[in-house]
């Protein structure tokens, strides 16, 4: 089954977080997983969730995404992106669109 990894980040320094940037595309595409959204605005429509940035993607399943967030070739990738911004992620399992 498909699996999504959906991050609220709200970036605090943003010449570190485009250096981390390559590492994150390098590594999502290494590990099979692509960008469906990668910030833009957020408009709130329920609840008072008011994300800054939201970035969304796809692996074939759950174990793929798994394997490139705990992988060595992500780990200062992760370092990166939490010296820059402040961020939530989640692991949805889940079916793709029709």
């Amino acid at each position: 089954m498909v699996a999504y990894v959906i991050a609220d980040v709200d970036v605090k320094d943003a010449a570190k977080y485009a250096e981390y940037r390559p590492i994150a595309e390098r590594t999502i595409a290494q590990y099979g997983g692509r960008f469906l959204v990668r910030g833009g605005p957020a408009e709130p429509l329920e609840g008072g969730w008011n994300p800054k940035r939201i970035v969304m993607l796809e692996f074939p399943t759950v174990e793929q995404a798994k394997r490139w967030y705990h992988s060595p070739e992500y780990a200062p990738g992760i370092e990166m992106r939490q010296a820059a911004s402040v961020g939530r992620l989640i692991l949805v399992e889940g079916t793709p669109p029709a």
